[in-house]
C-alpha cells in the first residue's frame, strides 16, 4: 500500500496543499474532507 495524506478543509489551502503535495510525490493517495457544501479548487 502506497503513502496516503488527508487534508481537513476544503477552503482556499486544502487543494493548494492538495496540488502541492501531488507535484512533490505524484504516486500519493489523496483525499481532501471537507464538511461544507463547497469545495475551493484551482484549475
Amino acid at each position: 500500500m502506497g503513502k496516503r495524506l488527508i487534508i481537513i478543509g476544503g477552503g482556499a489551502a486544502g487543494p493548494s496543499v492538495a496540488a502541492e503535495a501531488r507535484r512533490r510525490d505524484p504516486s500519493l493517495d489523496i483525499n481532501v474532507l471537507e464538511a461544507g457544501e463547497f469545495v475551493s479548487y484551482i484549475s
